[in-house]
């Protein structure tokens, strides 16, 4: 699978913002935890970003509204992969 780097460059960006905002809060602790487990920044911006790629799926393929109860579950979960 090709890597579109353009979505990953505003995936990153949405993780950026959730840090800087502290929304939600979960992003920031499961950054220090990945960080704390030996995980780069990239990496854990990767794994971070497949939970927002999880939300952002369903809200374009179903239209369903975003779901902070599942990313943050999703998030906890890091770095076991997202459902």
């Amino acid at each position: 699978m090709e890597i579109n780097y353009e979505l990953q460059k505003q995936i990153f960006e949405i993780i950026k913002n959730q840090l800087k905002e502290d929304n939600p809060p979960e992003v920031k602790i499961t950054f220090d935890r990945l960080k704390k487990s030996g995980f780069d920044d990239i990496d854990i911006n990767k794994l971070i970003g497949q939970c927002v790629s999880v939300e952002l799926f369903e809200i374009i393929s179903s239209g369903k509204p975003y779901n902070d109860e599942r990313y943050v579950k999703n998030l906890k979960k890091l770095p076991k992969s997202p459902i």
